[in-house]
């Protein structure tokens, strides 16, 4: 009986979300980032986007991706001990959404994992407050300030890079024109909060977070504030050129467990590659790299943006140093990345691109320089806005680990193809 009384709010409250979002007519919310093919290169939703709060809306969405991996591996490790992989189809992931417009220039978004490679269960990733306007105070109360001025509060995924609005998020696959995302994969969230200032064509934020992936309240003091920034630059120069440049900081000088290049708890698209466990949920983030600054780290990520009608570049260009506890010294980290593609097509719907990617570095406790590379070259087709299918082939090399590390003179590549669907 418990059950059947779960499900029926349950089916009772999605049944109301979704009479909402109807008498909405479908129109999008105010500071709001589309989640489909119009989102693409739209990075911080902040500004004027003429849309008329006229009362709470809530807009329900979602994303679904699937891929087809087609990939091999080898390594000359003396633990010659890879999981035997072949040709099918990787776990479908889902996310579902929730925009809500509370007042004029307030909203609320929260997302949550229906399904991941590392969870079988729905859980909530995380979400924020945005504020733009303070006219639940007062109408036009500080409107000069409000004006040029966004804050964002929640448990969420911070803006550290520009990468970040480009990265698959779990089902969210609709902005990534590959299969993959960086091999340091710069991406946490963590409860904060960060202040935006936008004047003219210029950015500037300021953010601070608890530094915990984790929420608890144990060990007090363990843990110190990570401290956050972006500066930017972002213009349309004319109706063919778009200049963008921005440089981020991410810096915590005490942590008991820093997370930013392994918080993606969603796991990696390359299933179980360099892997030797043969278990995809416990080993999720194959394919990827996590240095193990876990105890301090500061980085900086610098992202050029250039769209000269069809064709786009972004660039990545990221410098971390940091340690484990028990290290003595810090290590450095240095990764570089491009992704360049061409949009064409009658609304932009198809593209072809290729992406270089390499992070090198001291590797944790050996000492060893080590460096991973990796190229991507693909393609997509935008079916409509919502409906995107790409195919790509990857290869990815490992150098200067030791012949005892399953890494060793390692190696994937092959193909991927991948269906996403976002709305």
């Amino acid at each position: 009986m418990r059950h059947l009384i779960q499900s029926g709010i349950l089916a009772t409250a999605l049944m109301a979300g979704l009479t909402v979002q109807a008498q909405d007519n479908g129109r999008d919310l105010q500071q709001f980032r589309y989640p489909d093919q119009r989102g693409i290169n739209q990075f911080e939703a902040l500004g004027d986007n003429n849309v008329t709060f006229d009362g709470v809306k809530v807009r329900m969405g979602g994303a679904f991706a699937i891929q087809l991996q087609g990939l091999n591996h080898s390594t000359g490790s003396v633990l010659d001990t890879l999981t035997e992989i072949g040709t099918n189809f990787n776990l479908p992931t889902a996310n579902l959404d929730m925009d809500v417009a509370l007042a004029d220039g307030m909203r609320m978004h929260l997302r949550t994992y229906l399904s991941a490679r590392h969870h079988n269960e729905a859980w909530v990733k995380g979400g924020y407050l945005q504020i733009d306007k303070l006219d639940f105070i007062r109408k036009d109360f500080l409107k000069g300030v409000m004006d040029i001025t966004t804050v964002k509060v929640g448990l969420m995924e911070n803006n550290y890079g520009d990468y970040h609005f480009r990265r698959t998020d779990n089902a969210r696959a609709i902005y990534n024109p590959f299969v993959g995302n960086l091999i340091m994969d710069g991406f946490t969230t963590e409860a904060g909060a960060e202040i935006y200032v936008t004047p003219g064509d210029f950015l500037i934020m300021f953010g601070v977070t608890n530094g915990k992936l984790n929420q608890r309240v144990t060990d007090p003091g363990a843990t110190g504030p990570v401290i956050l920034g972006k500066l930017g630059y972002d213009k349309q120069v004319n109706d063919d050129l778009r200049l963008r440049l921005t440089t981020s900081l991410y810096t915590t000088g005490k942590s008991a467990h820093n997370y930013l290049y392994s918080a993606d708890r969603a796991g990696s698209r390359f299933y179980l590659v360099m892997d030797d466990t043969g278990n995809p949920t416990s080993n999720f983030r194959t394919g990827r790299y996590d240095p193990g600054f876990t105890n301090e780290i500061t980085a900086v990520m610098i992202n050029p943006f250039v769209q000269f009608k069809g064709l786009e570049l972004l660039g990545t260009v990221e410098l971390s140093s940091g340690k484990a506890e028990a290290e003595a010294d810090t290590r450095n980290w240095t990764q570089l990345a491009a992704d360049l593609l061409y949009r064409f097509g009658p609304t932009d719907n198809l593209y072809i691109g290729a992406k270089y990617n390499q992070a090198a570095g001291e590797e944790a406790f050996t000492g060893n320089d080590v460096t991973i590379s990796r190229i991507e070259a693909g393609a997509g087709w935008y079916m409509t806005k919502n409906v995107l299918v790409k195919a790509e082939y990857v290869q990815q090399t490992y150098d200067g680990f030791d012949a005892t590390n399953i890494l060793y003179e390692g190696q994937f590549d092959g193909v991927m193809l991948e269906a996403v669907v976002s709305f």
